[in-house]
């Protein structure tokens, strides 16, 4: 590993941004690093559990920041303005496909969350939790995007209300309640598991 690529490692996002614009392509590679994965996993979550169409919005995402990374404004935050871009992006699938009638409700549960890895749980519960996670992210789908938005960016990358509320552009108030109702919704759909999900496993 080169000394740039090390030295990187410890830049903030913002400042990446920066040295993208002006070229450096050691720090592109390490915004793409800290930040492809979960992406990657939001965007399949969004559209519908397609891994390929997932793929392909990641790529048009990064190629936006090779293309134009003078787009980002250096004293906005990068998490949330890679976020809304990202949120957009999957608004105007929506649209496209309410036009085309092809909304999909399909599933591939072995993909899971980039920061998830094996536990010690006895095989008994590691089945009750796939089990779970199947019958959530089906529920999920059944959602409205906002709704699935909101869900996805609160449990799934843990950001406060008040950077969900800058990444969705509407106001912390609503943030909540549409946490509050899609909670709450998920909740009476899979009150067989509502313990389950109070110790947070859609995470």
């Amino acid at each position: 590993m080169n000394s740039k690529s090390e030295y990187h490692k410890s830049t903030p996002d913002e400042s990446l941004m920066v040295l993208i614009s002006r070229g450096e392509t050691s720090a592109f590679d390490e915004i793409y690093n800290r930040y492809s994965k979960r992406l990657l996993y939001f965007f399949y979550r969004m559209l519908g559990h397609d891994e390929e169409k997932a793929q392909d919005f990641l790529q048009d995402l990064f190629l936006k920041i090779i293309e134009k990374p003078h787009l980002f404004q250096k004293e906005k935050n990068f998490a949330t303005w890679i976020y809304t871009i990202a949120n957009n992006m999957c608004k105007n699938e929506y649209r496209h496909r309410l036009v085309r009638k092809d909304i999909r409700n399909e599933g591939n549960v072995d993909l899971i969350s980039p920061d998830e890895s094996t536990d010690e749980h006895p095989a008994e519960k590691n089945i009750d939790r796939m089990n779970f996670r199947k019958a959530l992210f089906s529920e999920l789908e059944n959602l409205k995007s906002e709704q699935k938005a909101v869900f996805l960016l609160k449990y799934q990358e843990n950001y406060s209300i008040k950077k969900i509320s800058s990444i969705l552009k509407c106001s912390e108030g609503t943030v909540k309640s549409r946490l509050f109702y899609t909670t709450k919704k998920l909740a009476e759909k899979l009150k067989d598991y509502n313990t389950t999900i109070n110790q947070g496993i859609v995470k």
